[in-house]
């Protein structure tokens, strides 16, 4: 039983929208399809282009998703990895007026069900876990709003995702989906970034629990 907090100290794990069903990692399928041609801009130019954007349409909103799985009897996030040293959560920034559990589905189809055409289950998506915020263009995010901060230029909202018992996985051939243990993510923001390393912090307060069925 991959258990991530009982709030209550007790083993009751009767139904709330704190609890998480876990699933073996064995229990999905993995591929992958064509690679997708990566932005390929250094950190001036992606400054530049958070500036373009913000005098265009205001702060960034973005969205991303934590999955949650067993292998060997502990919990596992899944991250995907692009070239080697860059972790992400699954999801990215929302269209203007869009939604953010809408703007979430859409871009868990396009990371993680590429080419399936919406074939799949739908995604469920939980109770936002957190949001971080980036003060100005060149800082990290921060897990709180800095009070001296009247005009931030990105929000990333954590939701907390809630698998089938099955599921097929699809990413292109330039990512990889990997499964890292919770255990190995705290204070890891060297390798992780804050974001991710803070996941472990966020999921306290969910109840995980292995399904009756298994």
């Amino acid at each position: 039983m991959a258990i991530l907090q009982n709030g209550n100290g007790s083993d009751d794990h009767s139904s709330n929208s704190n609890s998480l069903d876990i699933y073996p990692l064995n229990c999905y399928y993995f591929g992958s399809v064509e690679a997708v041609s990566p932005r390929d801009e250094t950190v001036a130019d992606r400054v530049m282009r958070m500036r373009a954007n913000y005098d265009a349409f205001g702060m960034r909103n973005c969205v991303a998703g934590v999955i949650v799985v067993e292998l060997f009897k502990h919990p596992h996030l899944l991250l995907l990895q692009i070239r080697n040293s860059i972790y992400k959560l699954p999801g990215g920034r929302l269209r203007p007026g869009e939604s953010d559990i809408e703007g979430l589905k859409r871009k868990l189809a396009s990371k993680l069900s590429a080419g399936e055409n919406g074939r799949g289950p739908e995604w469920e998506i939980g109770e936002c876990l957190g949001k971080w915020w980036r003060p100005n263009f060149e800082s990290l995010l921060y897990p709180y709003f800095p009070q001296n901060v009247e005009r931030p230029k990105e929000c990333v909202k954590v939701f907390l995702l809630k698998l089938p018992p099955s599921r097929r996985f699809i990413v292109p051939r330039n990512s990889r989906l990997l499964a890292v243990p919770l255990c190995q993510l705290h204070e890891k923001d060297e390798i992780y970034g804050p974001v991710i390393s803070g996941v472990p912090q966020l999921l306290r307060k969910v109840q995980g629990r292995k399904p009756r069925e298994f």
